[in-house]
């Protein structure tokens, strides 16, 4: 099955390249149900006025197109796209969406400049992606340019208390000084025009997100203090209608 792959945008902006170890966790089933379906899961409740479907879905930062199945069986997209600024990566997605026998649409684009219209999108998906993005403002002005009036993007990150905690350092690579606690990428997501209703958000505090991997619990049933910096958010957010 052939898969739409646009190929080398020239001058792309800087990113911070995954390590071997990240790259290859992507891959993993740990990764495809603790991380992403567990994301999927939870921002699906957090949709205010949920449609049927939404026509056309942006994956952004879709990396080896494990989100595509998922999202198809949720949101029944006409139209799908995947974008990402890792040409190896996007092979793989054109690998994985023929695998899946769907058709998608690839992209290779910086998540700050993205090559598509105004007002074209019905659903954004970032998820796990904000956090590599050395342009975060740029970027978040994009997915609201991007988005149709009344449009939504399901935006899920890990946090700052999550990736300059001790394990992530030694096992993966982030630009560490843009890196946002939740309720400065709760602001984030508002200044770009963008309306979050407080239940459209969540804290999830997941045993991958802590640093003892939730041994502590699963092992000494010692539980987490209820008073925390949060590791993980998710959101929905709406972008408003003319």
């Amino acid at each position: 099955m052939n898969v739409p792959f646009s190929p080398v945008v020239p001058a792309l902006p800087a990113h911070v390249p995954e390590t071997a170890f990240g790259i290859w966790f992507l891959q993993t089933p740990t990764w495809t149900l603790h991380v992403l379906e567990r994301a999927l899961q939870d921002l699906e409740t957090l949709i205010p006025q949920r449609l049927p479907a939404y026509p056309v879905i942006a994956d952004v930062g879709c990396g080896w197109g494990r989100s595509f199945k998922k999202l198809h069986a949720r949101f029944a997209p006409q139209r799908l796209i995947g974008m990402d600024i890792d040409d190896a990566m996007l092979k793989a997605a054109a690998q994985e969406a023929a695998r899946e026998g769907l058709q998608v649409e690839l992209l290779q684009c910086s998540s700050a400049q993205m090559s598509l219209p105004d007002n074209s999108v019905d659903l954004l998906f970032c998820h796990q992606t904000f956090h590599h993005l050395i342009e975060q403002e740029a970027a978040i002005q994009e997915f609201f340019r991007v988005l149709k009036p009344g449009g939504i993007l399901l935006f899920a990150e890990s946090t700052k208390r999550y990736i300059h905690s001790w394990i992530i350092r030694l096992l993966f690579r982030h630009p560490m000084e843009v890196q946002k606690t939740a309720d400065e990428y709760l602001a984030l997501v508002r200044s770009a025009g963008f309306e979050v209703a407080p239940q459209s958000i969540s804290y999830p505090y997941l045993w991958w997100s802590r640093e003892d991997l939730g041994l502590l619990e699963r092992l000494f049933k010692i539980k987490p203090r209820a008073v925390r910096e949060e590791t993980l958010i998710n959101l929905v957010a709406i972008k408003p209608t003319l």
